[in-house]
C-alpha cells in the first residue's frame, strides 16, 4: 500500500472568495445611454465631461471627444469590480484614463500608452499589458475585455478576457497597489480619442476574479457559487485525508477528464463538475424568482496495486468530502438546500484494474432572483 500513499502538503497562498448570493453587478449597460439605468437594482451612471459626444452606434455607445468627451462614474466602495469590453476607433493620447477605481484610500487607473496594442495599469507602480489589438484589427479581432479590481486593502489586478492563467498555467492578470486617493469612485470613459464601449459592468460588493463572480448571473449562481464552491470548500478542509493526501493540487474542477489529462495526475484526486441545471418552476410574480436545482458530481480517485487498500482509502476520502459538504453547504433552507445523494461504488472487474473510482452526486434546490440580469 506504500506505493499508493503520498502525503502532500496544504497550499498556504490566496483562497478564493466566492462572491455571495446576494451580490450582482449593481450598475450595467451595454450600447446604450449610460444615464438611462434598464431593469430593477440597477443604479445609472453619472456623466461628466460633454454629452454630445457620446451616442448609440450600432450595439455600442461611442464616445468620440469632439468636445472633452465622457466620464462616467458611480459611487465607489471598499472593494470593487469593473468589467468593460471596448474597442479603439481613433486611438486615444498617452496618459487617457478608460477606466478607474477609487476607494477613498487608493486609486487604480488602467490608460492608453498611445498605441494600438497595450494599456497601462496605473498605481503605485506601472506595468504594461502584452499585446491587446484594441483596434480588433486581425482577422479574427474582437472588441477587448478588461476586468480591473481593487480590495480595501489597496491591492489591484487587471485581468484580460477574463482569462486567469494562460495555456502553459502561467498567470494572466497584472497586479499593482494602488496608488493615493484622488477622487472616490467607479469610472470609465474616455476624454480623448474615440471608443466604443460595448458592455460595462460594475459591483460594489466585492473585489471578484472571472472564478469568483461571472459577468452573467446564471454562471455566477451555477457554476461559480456551486460547483467552484464546493472546489473551495474542500481545499479549506482540515479533515485527514483532504488535508494530508489530496491536498490543494489534488482537488480540482473537472474541466478535463480525458486520459491523457488523468494519467498526469497522481492519485488520490477529487473531481468536481456541475453535471447540469434544471428549473421545475417558474415562481410568483411572473418567473421574477424561480427555483433551481443543481446537480454536482465528485469523483474520488485512488490507486493501488492492492484494489481493496485503494478501494478503501477512496471510501474514506469520499466520507469525508460528504461530511465536509453536508456540514457546510446547503444550509439556507427553502433558498439553498442539499436536497438529495447518491454514491456509486467502483468494484474491480478486471484483473489489471488498479485504479478506484467511486462517484458522489449531490443536488441542491436554490431559489434565484432573476431581477439583476437586464442590461
Amino acid at each position: 500500500m506504500a506505493s499508493s500513499i503520498h502525503y502532500r502538503t496544504r497550499y498556504l497562498g490566496d483562497n478564493m472568495g466566492i462572491s455571495d448570493r446576494t451580490h450582482f453587478w449593481t450598475s450595467r449597460t451595454a450600447g446604450s445611454d449610460p444615464a438611462s439605468a434598464v431593469g430593477a437594482n440597477n443604479t445609472a451612471w453619472t456623466l461628466s465631461g460633454t454629452g454630445s459626444d457620446g451616442s448609440v452606434q450600432g450595439s455600442a455607445w461611442r464616445i468620440a471627444s469632439t468636445g472633452s468627451g465622457q466620464t462616467w462614474s458611480v459611487s465607489s466602495a471598499a472593494a470593487t469590480t469593473l468589467v468593460a469590453g471596448f474597442q479603439y476607433q481613433t486611438t486615444p493620447t498617452d496618459g487617457t484614463v478608460l477606466m478607474a477605481l477609487d476607494n477613498g484610500s487608493k486609486r487604480v487607473e488602467v490608460q492608453s500608452n498611445g498605441g494600438n496594442a497595450n494599456l497601462k495599469l496605473v498605481g503605485a507602480t506601472t506595468v504594461t499589458t502584452h499585446d491587446l489589438d484594441l483596434k480588433a484589427a486581425l482577422d479574427d479581432g474582437v472588441p477587448i475585455l478588461l476586468r480591473l479590481t481593487l480590495d480595501a486593502s489597496g491591492n489591484a489586478r487587471l485581468y484580460m478576457r477574463e482569462i486567469i492563467e494562460d495555456d502553459l498555467g502561467e498567470t494572466h492578470y497584472l497586479s499593482v497597489v494602488g496608488k493615493a486617493s484622488t477622487s472616490s469612485g467607479i469610472f470609465w470613459g474616455n476624454t480623448n480619442g474615440s471608443v466604443d464601449w460595448f458592455t460595462v459592468l460594475a459591483t460594489t460588493h466585492g473585489a471578484y476574479s472571472p472564478d469568483e463572480m461571472d459577468m452573467t448571473d446564471f454562471v455566477s449562481t451555477s457554476f461559480v457559487r456551486t460547483a467552484l464552491n464546493i472546489v473551495e470548500i474542500l481545499r479549506n478542509s482540515k479533515r485527514f485525508y483532504l488535508s494530508t493526501h489530496v491536498g490543494d493540487e489534488g482537488i480540482l474542477y473537472g474541466f478535463d477528464l480525458s486520459s491523457g489529462m488523468m494519467s498526469r495526475l497522481r492519485p488520490p484526486t477529487v473531481h468536481v463538475m456541475l453535471q447540469n441545471t434544471t428549473s421545475p418552476d417558474f415562481l410568483a410574480l411572473s418567473g421574477s424568482r424561480t427555483e433551481q436545482n443543481y446537480t454536482a458530481v465528485i469523483m474520488v480517485t485512488t490507486r493501488g496495486t492492492d484494489y481493496r487498500n485503494a478501494y478503501r482509502m477512496g471510501l474514506s476520502i469520499t466520507g469525508e468530502v460528504f461530511d465536509e459538504l453536508y456540514t457546510n453547504t446547503g444550509l439556507e433552507g427553502g433558498i439553498d438546500t442539499l436536497t438529495d445523494y447518491r454514491v456509486n461504488f467502483d468494484t474491480k472487474m478486471d484483473d489489471d484494474e488498479i485504479v478506484c473510482v467511486h462517484i458522489l452526486t449531490l443536488t441542491y434546490m436554490k431559489k434565484v432572483n432573476m431581477l439583476r440580469r437586464e442590461l
